[in-house]
């Protein structure tokens, strides 16, 4: 399990990356597959690392077969409007660190192979084509850099921006291809659609290569956004990036076995991540704006693809912006590195909504991943189509579940509706029809199915063991799995494996095949998403690797920005009560350049942070300001050394002060998923 340690500097923020590790090819039997008989299994042998079983390449085989879609229509739109592309191969940050290959996808050109599913191949090839593209006179888009695409709009006076891309390094290179090939003009504006990381990141590298002053450009947001961002990246930030090294696969070298892209794009960069509050920050329903003389229709959409989350509608330009609502993909009710469950009845309605308000009145629709779609028609029916889809997830999960049937056991007879076969942008490429109805079961019901036996379940550590001695112990286990990995059964064999792993994770058979088994089953994902969870699952199993996000990478940016509630919200997510042994007292925190109050009541269970209020009578008051307070949980600044030079005093008990600090648990960064 978990072995935490504790500090002071206590942020984790979103994506990361490192380096992976190889493994020795004298693990694996070059022969592959042993497909003599025997009851025990015993000679059969898991394939070489990188390649596809028979049962993967059939699978694969039929999947292209049996794929009737035309994607020449959406190969000329991915490629309609091409102006150039950035001509060096590496994008670098600071210290000439590369943070993104603009030729790592290259591989693409060729046929599929049967280590990827056709269309899933397919797709990715149009995906990473890149460069900065034309939607309409106006209008523009920097597409293949990052996971997310950068649109610029053209106003009176500069180029307004919409979504900043992950990280700054990615979106100065967008900036200087616009620059370069439309020709230099001010940032006059930036438009952040909704409140993932991959559309507000790259801000902070953005403006600092503005050539006007940063203060004076509006940075208009959705509903909600600063709240909804900060919670996701900072409270939940440490789970939830960790987990995203594995559905991005951030220890994936791209190629045929590897990383053949995310679904929603290439990728994440290995760049810096930063967040700059908006400036504006719209109300819910529609808000109509003029933006450096261009006309908006603001639609919100917060509780549909992101908490907080607007499209928009450009009239002089009879232009729609469908964020992340509508993209490309059939995309996550609830995505797997972990967020809030989406509400599919409320996408589907909000999709209908601008389909009524501007389906007619929309020569083009362009969004926040992937290309454009031209034509009223071909616009209307790209609505429909998305409408459709996730008001079917909805109605069939419910429909089944209010029939008896239990949240795994939705999974598999839902299935998408007809339009599924004549529109390819609804293919589960990012989310999964099998997931996604798993997650509309959770949203109304929860995560337990209603089985008495399975309320209160053993940990999986304690349950594989269990399940490893009814079977007779780990051998019988293991003839088990190879047994069912010799069927093709990867999900059973997967399960089997597992449960091994779980009981002793030094069992190197166990864990080699459970790797195997990651691997096929990676090999077959439709989804990018998926793809990427397995393949990198199974590269931690054979390097023993855990790969997390690095706690401070970014913070220095993104910190400063955070309001002091919310940063106070997080410190008291890591307050473990167990290693606080005090009578339970108040402390003050007095910001000096904020003109902030913020008091923390610290109890025997939780800390309560109360913003803007004093404490009758606190144990103590610590005064300080708040670019300090963030330089010390960063690690900048040692407190003996502000209270010596008087930028840091506490009036009252130091130690308590300190024993709060104490009790503040640092997540840790790489923590154990597929493993113990």
């Amino acid at each position: 399990m978990v072995v935490s340690t504790r500090s002071c500097s206590v942020f984790c923020l979103v994506i990361t990356l490192a380096g992976c590790g190889k493994t020795d090819s004298d693990l694996y039997d070059s022969s592959g597959v042993d497909e003599r008989p025997t009851m025990s299994h015993e000679h059969l042998r898991f394939p070489p690392e990188g390649e596809a079983t028979e049962a993967t390449r059939q699978f694969n085989r039929q999947a292209r077969e049996s794929s009737g879609f035309d994607r020449s229509i959406d190969a000329e739109r991915a490629a309609r409007g091409f102006m150039g592309s950035i001509e060096d191969t590496e994008i670098r940050g600071a210290a000439g660190r590369v943070v993104w290959r603009t030729n790592a996808y290259d591989f693409l050109a060729e046929p599929s192979p049967d280590t990827a599913h056709p269309s899933l191949w397919a797709h990715s090839r149009l995906v990473a084509r890149h460069g900065l593209f034309v939607v309409a006179d106006g209008i523009y888009q920097v597409r293949g850099y990052d996971l997310s695409v950068m649109s610029i709009i053209r106003g009176e006076t500069g180029w307004i921006v919409v979504d900043t891309l992950t990280n700054g390094e990615t979106a100065a290179a967008a900036l200087g291809l616009v620059q370069d090939r439309l020709g230099e003009r001010p940032v006059s504006a930036v438009i952040y659609s909704h409140s993932h990381a991959d559309h507000f990141g790259g801000t902070d590298g953005l403006l600092n290569e503005a050539p006007n002053d940063r203060a004076q450009i509006p940075i208009i947001a959705p509903y909600g956004f600063t709240h909804e961002a900060v919670t996701e990246n900072l409270i939940a930030g440490p789970h939830m990036a960790r987990r995203a090294t594995l559905m991005y696969g951030r220890t994936l070298e791209p190629g045929p076995a590897g990383s053949i892209g995310a679904g929603l794009g290439p990728g994440i960069p290995k760049g810096t991540i930063s967040f700059v509050r908006p400036t504006e920050e719209l109300g819910q329903g529609v808000t109509r704006k003029t933006i450096d003389g261009v006309r908006f229709e603001f639609v919100d959409a917060g509780g549909t693809e992101a908490p907080s989350e607007f499209m928009f509608y450009l009239p002089d330009w009879r232009a729609l912006f469908t964020a992340e609502v509508v993209t490309g993909t059939f995309h996550n009710v609830l995505t797997m590195r972990g967020a809030k469950v989406r509400d599919s009845l409320l996408w589907s309605k909000a999709i209908d909504d601008v389909l009524i308000r501007y389906g007619s009145r929309s020569d083009v629709m362009f969004a926040a991943h992937h290309w454009p779609v031209w034509g009223t028609e071909d616009v209307i029916n790209r609505l429909r189509a998305h409408r459709d889809v996730y008001r079917n997830i909805h109605d069939q999960t419910i429909r089944q579940a209010n029939a008896g049937n239990t949240i795994h056991e939705v999974s598999e007879v839902v299935s998408k509706p007809n339009v599924s076969t004549e529109d390819p942008s609804i293919l589960d490429f990012y989310g999964s029809t099998t997931h996604n109805a798993r997650a509309v079961y959770q949203f109304y019901f929860g995560w337990w199915n209603g089985v008495p036996a399975e309320f209160d379940p053993h940990t999986p550590e304690e349950r594989a063991k269990r399940f490893v001695q009814t079977l007779g112990g780990p051998q019988q286990t293991l003839a088990a799995g190879k047994r069912a990995f010799s069927t093709g059964d990867y999900r059973w064999a997967a399960e089997l494996f597992n449960s091994i792993v779980f009981v002793d994770d030094q069992d190197e058979m166990a864990t080699l095949w459970l790797a195997s088994t990651y691997e096929q089953l990676g090999f077959q994902a439709e989804s990018g998403a998926t793809r990427n969870y397995f393949l990198s699952a199974a590269n931690e199993l054979r390097t023993g690797k855990r790969v997390g996000s690095k706690l401070m990478e970014g913070a220095v940016t993104f910190l400063p920005n955070v309001p002091t509630s919310s940063l106070f919200d997080s410190l008291a997510a890591r307050y473990d009560p167990s290693s606080h042994d005090r009578e339970p007292y108040d402390l003050d925190f007095v910001f000096t350049d904020t003109n902030e109050v913020i008091s923390v009541e610290v109890g025997r269970d939780v800390a309560i942070p109360r913003y803007g209020v004093r404490a009758e009578a606190p144990a103590a008051t610590v005064t300080v300001s708040r670019k300090v307070f963030d330089g010390l949980l960063l690690g900048e600044h040692s407190a003996l050394g502000l209270i010596i030079t008087r930028k840091l005093k506490i009036k009252g008990a130091t130690g308590a002060v300190d024993a709060f600090f104490d009790a503040l648990e640092k997540p840790p960064e790489d923590f154990p998923i597929v493993t113990p």
